[in-house]
């Protein structure tokens, strides 16, 4: 039998493969079941008569065409017309049984043919390596049971487990649910409120509007704030947010930004900074919702600060803030 790849690179006959040393086959077995790819293939060549090594060339061309069951066909036959190699083709019948590539290997034969070796041919020169595969084949059947024993229980492990996460999934899936219900309800309870707030704080930094009443918080938003908001507003166009405390000083319900309630910057010390400055304080700085045509934007407007210096937040909730801030309310605006 001739081997080629990684362990044989040149042609081989069965005689040449045992003057390398018995421990080629050994190596080799090692290595198949250990599950290292190798590739067997070639020719055994056989001493007695020219329809035996014409068989064995048949039986090999199968075997390298991956034919294995009609490759041990053809090697019963040498053993039928030429019983003196008889040994000699059962151990190779055995390896065929245990090769990797074979799909229906069959550990149990292999077994059968290296014990026929060692039952009926004492003096078998494949004696010793028989015995070492028997070994071989029967640890690899003791390790093939605990894996698949430990493949099984990993199995019912992984459908356990899934079993969990499905009632995790479940049970996500019902909080979600309360909390939309939840959050519904409270929109409805909102939507009742008649009392005003009394007070909107704007903290710049955080980008939240809150309202308050009596000091109890009512409901607080994400806003958008000036193109430049760090630091206070000191002149006409630098695009920044005021500081300070204002008034809510009128309102439009016709704003070019759905509703607005305009604050009444510039307060007192507004207007002296920006007459040290020498420059126009501005004005027109108001809590609005989004430019009319551009609602569809909702609450992803306020990931950049886009105003020129008003404090913006989506349509829906400037109509809750324009029903519960009356003119007159405080509007407190931190850094």
């Amino acid at each position: 039998m001739r081997l080629s790849g990684t362990l044989l690179t040149s042609t081989n006959t069965h005689t040449g493969i045992r003057q390398r040393g018995k421990g080629v086959y050994l190596r080799l077995f090692f290595f198949c079941i250990m599950f290292t790819p190798i590739f067997i293939c070639g020719c055994s060549s056989f001493d007695k008569g020219y329809e035996t090594r014409s068989i064995s060339r048949e039986a090999n061309d199968f075997f390298n065409q991956g034919k294995y069951e009609a490759s041990l066909s053809k090697y019963e036959q040498i053993i039928e017309k030429n019983p003196a190699v008889a040994d000699r083709v059962l151990f190779e019948m055995g390896i065929i049984y245990a090769y990797p590539k074979n799909e229906q290997k069959d550990y149990k034969r292999s077994l059968d043919c290296f014990q026929k070796i060692l039952r009926d041919y004492p003096d078998s020169e494949f004696r010793q390596d028989s015995q070492m595969l028997i070994l071989q084949i029967h640890n690899v059947i003791i390790k093939n049971k605990i894996i698949a024993t430990q493949q099984t229980q990993v199995e019912a492990s992984q459908q356990e487990v899934k079993g969990k996460e499905n009632e995790i999934i479940s049970l996500q899936e019902k909080i979600e649910t309360l909390e939309y219900k939840i959050e519904l309800l409270e929109h409805k309870i909102f939507a009742l409120r008649t009392e005003p707030a009394d007070k909107v704080l704007i903290e710049k930094k955080e980008r939240r509007l809150t309202l308050l009443s009596k000091g109890e918080v009512i409901k607080a938003y994400k806003i958008a704030l000036g193109g430049d908001p760090i630091g206070p507003k000191e002149r006409q166009g630098d695009n920044k947010t005021p500081e300070g405390t204002y008034i809510i000083d009128s309102r439009n319900n016709n704003s070019e930004y759905h509703l607005s309630l305009h604050i009444s910057y510039p307060n007192e010390k507004d207007k002296m900074r920006a007459k040290e400055l020498g420059v126009s304080p501005g004005g027109d700085i108001m809590i609005h919702g989004i430019k009319n045509g551009l609602a569809w934007v909702s609450t992803s407007h306020a990931e950049v600060d886009w105003t020129k210096g008003c404090i913006a937040v989506t349509d829906e909730e400037m109509e809750e803030i324009y029903r519960l801030v009356p003119n007159g309310t405080i509007v407190e605006i931190r850094p």
